[in-house]
């Protein structure tokens, strides 16, 4: 007989009944590599989808601040014979905002306003010249006045105010030139004796007209004017203080009043340059003398003011191009100071004219070469032989989009400019910088102001270490606290506990960093202001309490301890934490009245420590409850997900729980943790709102715990609505905003490699 098979029990049958056929199982099978397929390939989509919207975002960023490092363009668009009349020196060439009008000055008081565009003539005047006496001198005011003074052999100066006025006929811009005469239109009397003029300045402030003279006998005036006129008459009625300087130490070729009328420089072809003291006339002083020329031999072939007249540039015989400006030392002294050398030409220099509205200017030489430089950034912007023969004079249009060269054989050569963005340079933007009104180079940033002349300052090392260190004491109070708290809520912490306490820190992640800044700034820096021995306090007290109450509690009997269940022993720390902050704050006007006389604030002066309300400190403590979150929610995880087995192991071998955390768990989790606090690190470089309102945004170069900081980030917020598109300081918030994004792609793509690294090593536990 076949032996029985053995009957199955009915669960069993049931079992096989519910599996599914060969079919259904090749229909799964399918179904399964479909979705595994999809997965993989919408993954490295979206993968590919990001990296090539951080391509984007780089690419735009770039795009927007490349131009700043482009250099200037000249291109000559015409040439043609000067206006009025042929073969007389021109003195003096400038333009109107719109270049629709130039004017030209010549020796013999010819006045000739023309469209440069074409050279045709628009009007001609000439001056009232003396026919008893020659043209011995010539002086050009700050180029926004319109003044021009001619000095003769009598004594005598005809002041001389090129202006425009605007009409729209026909709804089309019409300009109008002008002359206007300040002290009338015949020259005034300024050396009474009638000696020869050997140098005039001119110039106009707030208080008027002051003329400068130097007579052939090396005796030096100042003339202050006032002038009104006869509402009945139409007379102008002069007022005249002349006061006598102190005389000139050497000839007197160049003669320049600053706008504020309080100095006067005289230079001479040798090279000496002498600075007179005339904010007093009455007391004028010759403060000092000195050769603004470094090499021997060479002469002074050109020399001017800057845009608002605190520096000015020489040119020598021998190419040289040179920025000198007044500095003032510790006993409140202005000095002579040599600032920077730009590139030098190849032949003497013969002109230098400033530009209108920024400290730009344009040199020219006696071999044709045209250079346009920038005083901030140091930079030469443009350098080349324009013409084959030696340029006369040279001037800037207002805008700085056109400029106007003239020959030694009278041709105007009219050529269009490119210069948007000279005031950049790498050494301006990461070296220190000479700025007018300083007494030593620095890193400033400081991109307005309320004057015309204003010397904007472009570095950006006092907002790059803003940004580090606002992040450096936001992490410093938040890696300990996060760290710590992850390791105690994910290893010793029990599940009820834990259940509480992380997703409530995890929730302050959702609380907008604009409410932190807001408590921050107008709630917790007078707090800390006004109790700052408290905050010392409880930073010293507090850890010591928490390690005497840990160890008392682990010294007490063992069936007191039994009483509070295992991983609950953290809220045994909330008394005593809140006792040593309240203790702290009421024994602080104590504490500040026994070893701080009162005021701690005051101390840290007396000391030589500055102390701002709004503060490093201030951002530490509020940036860092913004950053812990963070830290602390991706730290945990990594520790709790800790495989068991391998906890279990190393207490089943001995070692204690403190051990099996420094030596097992912590390694394992170290990636994650390591994630955790770059993370955290690039949230904190990144942050806006806090830093913007609790640190006084003061652009400062230190790492002072009580002082202030601008960051990159509450730059770019603060002043991009402000700035006008597509102006330099626009392009420089984009680079600060490249520079943002490249500093964490770089952070986070070296944290993941490292991660990496991490995870590959301790893999094999």
């Amino acid at each position: 007989m076949p032996p029985k098979m053995p009957r199955m029990n009915e669960s069993a049958v049931s079992a096989r009944n519910l599996l599914p056929s060969g079919e259904a199982r090749k229909k799964l099978r399918r179904w399964r590599h479909f979705k595994d397929l999809a997965s993989k390939h919408v993954i490295a989509v979206a993968g590919v989808g990001v990296v090539i919207a951080l391509a984007t975002i780089f690419v735009y960023l770039f795009s927007e601040v490349a131009p700043i490092f482009r250099g200037a363009a000249v291109e000559v668009e015409e040439v043609y014979t000067l206006p009025g009349t042929a073969g007389e020196e021109t003195l003096y060439l400038a333009s109107e905002r719109y270049v629709e009008v130039a004017v030209r000055f010549t020796r013999s008081g010819e006045v000739t306003f023309f469209e440069p565009v074409g050279g045709v003539i628009r009007s001609r005047f000439q001056l009232n010249m003396p026919t008893d006496a020659e043209l011995t001198a010539f002086g050009v005011a700050e180029p926004r006045t319109g003044l021009v003074a001619y000095g003769f052999s009598n004594g005598k100066v005809l002041v001389v105010k090129h202006d425009y006025t605007l009409s729209y006929p026909d709804d089309v811009r019409y300009v109008t030139p002008k002359l206007e005469f300040p002290f009338g239109e015949y020259p005034v009397a300024v050396v009474d004796d009638g000696a020869s003029i050997t140098a005039v300045a001119v110039q106009q402030g707030l208080t008027g007209i002051s003329l400068a003279v130097v007579t052939e006998d090396r005796r030096a005036f100042l003339a202050r004017y006032t002038s009104r006129v006869n509402f009945m008459t139409g007379d102008v009625e002069l007022t005249r203080v002349l006061h006598t300087l102190p005389e000139p130490p050497h000839t007197a070729d160049y003669l320049h009043i600053d706008i504020t009328m309080q100095n006067l420089l005289l230079g001479s072809r040798d090279g000496q340059l002498s600075y007179y003291d005339i904010s007093v006339p009455a007391q004028a002083a010759l403060r000092e003398t000195r050769r603004v020329l470094r090499a021997d031999g060479v002469t002074l072939t050109a020399f001017n003011y800057l845009l608002g007249t605190v520096s000015f540039v020489a040119g020598g015989s021998d190419g040289s191009v040179a920025q000198w400006m007044l500095v003032r030392d510790p006993d409140n002294i202005y000095h002579i100071t040599h600032v920077r050398d730009f590139n030098s030409h190849s032949g003497a220099v013969t002109d230098i004219k400033p530009e209108y509205s920024r400290k730009g200017f344009a040199t020219v030489d006696e071999t044709g070469e045209l250079a346009i430089h920038f005083a901030s950034s140091a930079r030469t912007v443009y350098h080349e032989r324009l013409l084959n023969e030696p340029i006369q004079r040279v001037a800037i249009a207002p805008r700085d989009d056109a400029i106007f060269v003239v020959d030694e054989g009278g041709r105007m050569h009219r050529s269009s400019l490119w210069n948007e963005h000279p005031e950049i340079s790498w050494s301006a933007l990461w070296g220190k910088v000479w700025y007018e009104g300083r007494a030593a180079p620095d890193y400033v940033w400081q991109a307005s102001s309320a004057t015309d002349e204003f010397e904007r300052k472009f570095s950006l090392v006092p907002l790059s270490i803003g940004t580090l260190k606002a992040a450096f004491y936001a992490m410093l109070f938040a890696i300990p606290l996060a760290i710590f708290g992850a390791i105690y809520t994910a290893y010793f912490m029990t599940p009820k506990m834990r259940g509480y306490v992380k997703p409530t820190i995890e929730v302050m992640e959702a609380l907008p960093t604009v409410i932190l800044g807001f408590l921050a700034g107008l709630w917790l820096a007078p707090f800390v202001e006004a109790n700052l021995p408290s905050v010392f306090m409880t930073l010293i007290f507090l850890p010591t309490v928490m390690l005497v109450v840990a160890w008392t509690w682990t010294h007490l009997p063992a069936a007191v301890r039994f009483i509070v269940p295992d991983g609950w022993e953290a809220a045994l720390l909330i008394l005593p934490i809140i006792g040593v902050v309240w203790l702290a704050v009421e024994l602080s006007p104590l504490v500040e009245l026994m070893f701080f006389s009162g005021d701690m604030r005051q101390w840290f002066t007396d000391v030589g420590i500055t102390y701002d309300q709004r503060n490093a400190l201030v951002v530490g403590i509020a940036m860092g409850f913004a950053v812990i979150p963070t830290i602390f929610s991706i730290a945990e995880d990594a520790i709790f997900t800790v495989p068991k087995h391998l906890t279990q192991g190393s207490l089943a071998l001995g070692a204690t729980r403190w051990q099996t955390v420094t030596k097992v768990v912590l390694l394992t989790a170290s990636p994650g943790i390591f994630s955790a606090v770059m993370i955290g690190f690039g949230r904190a470089v990144g942050e806006t709102m806090i830093v913007l309102m609790a640190t006084g945004n003061s652009p400062v170069v230190n790492f002072n715990i009580f002082e202030g900081m601008r960051t990159l980030s509450a730059n770019i917020a603060v002043e991009l609505p402000e700035t006008a598109v597509g102006s330099t300081h626009f392009r420089i918030l984009f680079l600060a905003a490249l520079l943002l994004f490249a500093i964490t792609f770089i952070l986070n793509t070296v944290a993941e490699v490292v991660r990496q690294r991490l995870r590959t090593k301790y893999s094999q536990l």
